[in-house]
Order: structure tokens, then sequence, then C-alpha cells
């Protein structure tokens, strides 16, 4: 943060100050394990916790002040301020909607089915070039994590790239009231957390909150390979721009792909550049048109946009390749749902080519409600139709529907990591290609992970 006084931020939570108002504060926190001096702590309260319970041992770890909604008298007096707000989480909020405004910075907003995280990294580096840049850490894109990637706004920082999730209807607009999006990416609407909201219409409505919170004058960038961007765009204030593969205003074209990425021509409408994503999956390609039309728009040159997504590096777990044993492994381990699913199977049947063998090693997605059955079986179904030399399920029932529906195919079911990367060790050879993926609570990396320790 800017030094920030402790008062500023009491009243943009609207709360009580007990202490030293004027105490210049750079940082908030909401893990008491990681309290630095000088920190403020922020007291949230969750199913199963509540921070409150560690208030005398924050104070004792030098916090600046404490963020609290109750006070027990148990603490007796702490050797910090206290703040004493109605809600810690919505203070939390507020804080980071004062900052926000405070600090000035251009934000960027960016939300979709798939591709979120890796379309936040290629954006953050592409916007690089043009002034200095911060983004969402991770993935801590919820009403928790978002509040935090603003209140981490530095001196010095000019753009922040803000990932913006969501499960439940409403919740993206918590988010936009929140951060207030000078510009906004939506990278596609698919069937993820369709448990929740029912419909794809509805996933469709509650990604479109980002698009329409732009304010006027401001530029929000759509996928012009998704059929809702369309009808995204007539809701929008702001100016739109398509971009995608084929087709937009920014369209990637001419893919080659090899073993370590993807080569293509770049058109900024008309202005064509040879472009190299060091990342794996044509997928990726239409996330990198997204990240180069949103900063070709915000007045960064078509060849400098071309360079910064030839040496991009994404966040970890995301189409990440890694040999062992002369086995390459294609780990996109972080997260799935069956759009990204198909993607990453097309990745893996085109890297495998003239290899060795081209292996699927797939764990559950979540949050499909009723259709989670039928979904499990229709990525098992293209699977198979790939013609891959071997369809792998690990964990439950629902990963288990993967295999079973992945006939004329080699296909086995394992019920935990340990089994499978077993299995591995015994059937796979040197040269063979391999593909993990599965929802976050799979945990498919784990597969890696004793397969290396043998």
């Amino acid at each position: 943060m800017i030094p920030v006084p402790l008062q500023t931020l009491a009243g943009f939570a609207a709360g009580t100050l007990r202490g030293d108002g004027a105490c210049l504060v750079t940082s908030v926190n909401t893990d008491s394990r990681k309290i630095t001096a000088g920190e403020v702590f922020v007291a949230l309260v969750g199913d199963r916790f509540d921070a409150h319970d560690f208030i005398p041992q924050v104070a004792a770890s030098g916090a600046a002040a404490v963020v609290v909604s109750k006070i027990n008298p148990a603490w007796g007096t702490l050797p910090c301020a206290v703040i004493e707000v109605g809600d810690t989480l919505l203070a939390l909020q507020q804080m980071a909607a004062g900052y926000r405004g405070h600090h000035g910075a251009l934000i960027i907003g960016l939300t979709g089915s798939n591709g979120k995280t890796s379309t936040k990294d290629l954006t953050a580096a592409v916007m690089a070039r043009k002034c200095q840049t911060r983004a969402t850490l991770g993935n801590l894109n919820n009403h928790i994590g978002l509040p935090l990637t603003l209140l981490s706004l530095r001196e010095g920082d000019q753009c922040c790239v803000a990932e913006m999730g969501m499960n439940h209807a409403g919740e993206i607009k918590v988010l936009t009231d929140i951060a207030r999006p000078d510009a906004g990416i939506i990278t596609n609407v698919g069937m993820a957390h369709i448990e929740h909201l029912g419909t794809q219409d509805a996933i469709a409505w509650e990604k479109g909150t980002l698009a329409a919170s732009v304010r006027a004058g401001g530029v929000v960038v759509l996928n012009a390979n998704d059929k809702y961007s369309e009808v995204i765009s007539r809701h929008c204030q702001a100016s739109v721009s398509m971009a995608g593969v084929g087709r937009g205003d920014v369209s990637a074209s001419n893919l080659r792909a090899d073993a370590t990425g993807t080569t293509f021509t770049l058109d900024f409408s008309g202005e064509k550049l040879e472009t190299r994503l060091p990342i794996l999956g044509e997928h990726m390609v239409g996330n990198a048109a997204l990240a180069a039309c949103m900063g070709w728009r915000q007045g960064i040159a078509p060849a400098d946009v071309a360079d910064a997504l030839n040496q991009v590096k994404l966040t970890g777990g995301r189409v990440e390749p890694k040999v062992v044993n002369g086995i390459q492994f294609i780990d996109d381990s972080y997260n799935a749902n069956p759009d990204s699913m198909i993607a990453g199977l097309r990745t893996l049947s085109a890297l495998g080519e003239g290899r060795g063998r081209r292996v699927a090693v797939l764990g559950r997605m979540g949050e499909l409600g009723p259709i989670a059955e039928a979904e499990h079986r229709r990525v098992g179904e293209f699977a198979a139709s790939l013609k891959l030399d071997a369809v792998f399920s690990v964990g439950g029932s629902e990963a288990a529907w993967i295999s079973e529906a992945s006939k004329n195919v080699p296909s086995e079911h394992f019920p935990d990591h340990a089994t499978c990367a077993a299995h591995l060790r015994q059937w796979l050879h040197a040269g063979d290609v391999v593909l993990l993926k599965g929802s976050r609570s799979a945990r498919m990396e784990q597969v890696l992970t004793q397969f290396s320790a043998s």
C-alpha cells in the first residue's frame, strides 16, 4: 500500500477507531499466522473459524491495528489500535473500495468460465510494457481475495489486472462495486458453476455484469469466438472490441503448435505480426488474443504486445510441461470444467502426434449439479474420439464416469493418486505424453508428486 493514515482506513470502513489515527500503515492482512509489524489485521469470521480468537497473538506480533466486530474483555488492554466495525468482511471490502479511489490505478477487471488466471497473467505481461502493473496473486479472485489484491497496490503501480471469480448469482456485482473497473475482459461463457446458477444463460448474465459495470470511456474486450459476446456487448456503456482465433478486431490465425508452444499470426485490424506463445494449447492462443487486444486498446504498440507474449510465464499448474524420467507430463491440474477438459484433451492429442503414447489422467469436475454424470461421460467420449492410447480416471464415482465412457480405448479407474501413480510407473515408457487435469478438489498434481517420488 501507499502509506495511509489509520484514521483514513477507519473512515473507509465506517469504523470506530481507538488509538493513534495518524499512524501510517502500508499493509492489510487477514491471516493471523503471517502478521508482520505495522500491519492492519482484519478478523474475519467464517463457518468454521473466528479470527477474533487470535487477536491477543496478533497484537503481540506487532500489528498496528486490528479490525474487529466485537470486543472480548479477556483481551485486556491491547498494545495496538482497534477499529471496531459492524461486519469485518464488509469492512475489508469497504477499505479496498476506498483505497482503490485513493490510489487511482487503472483497474482491468477479468472474469470468465475458463482461462481467467491464464488470461490475467497474459494481460499483466502485456500491460507491463506500458506501465508498472500488479495482478491478482494466484487465483485470489473472490470477495476476500479481490479486496486484498486492491489493498496490495503500491506506490508506482499504474495498472492492476484484477481477476474476478464467482459461483453464485450476484457475486460479480459485489466485486465490481469494490473495484469499479476502468476496463474489462470476459474470457468466455461455459458450464462452470452451473450447479449454482442453473443455466448457461444465467452464467452469461452473471459474467456480463463485469462488462456492464465498466464506465463510459472505458474498454471492454470480449471473446469473438463465444456465442454470448454479442449479447453481452449490447449492455455495455464502454467501448467494446472483440478478439479471438480466426475472427475479431484482434485475431490469431495460422496456428503452428509444437512441444513448447504455438506460433501464429496476430492481426491487429490489418497490422499483422508473427507471434510466438511459449505455452501449450490452442485455447491459450485465444486467451493471448484477448490480452493482446486489451493492450492494444490501451495504446501499446503491436510489436511490444507480441514481444510480451513471447516471454510470458503462467501461474503454475496450467498446461505446464514437466519431464520426469523421459516422460512428458502436461500439468494442467489447477482446475477443470467440461470446456477446459476438452481443450486440454485437444492439446494432448496434438502434442502427442508422432511421439510416444498419449495418455489422459483425469479427475472429477466440480459444481456441475444434475448434469455431472452427463458431462463427465461427455469428456470420456470425447477422449475416446481422439483415439488416445489410454484414459485413466482417479478418485470417486464422478471421475469413474470418464473412464467408463471412454470406450474403444484402454481405460481404467483408480481409487486414489498413489494407486494411479504406481500403475503409471509400471506402464509408461520414455517418450509418452501424459495430461493431468481435474478440478482443484481432485488435486491431480498429487499423481505427479507420487510418480516422481519413486
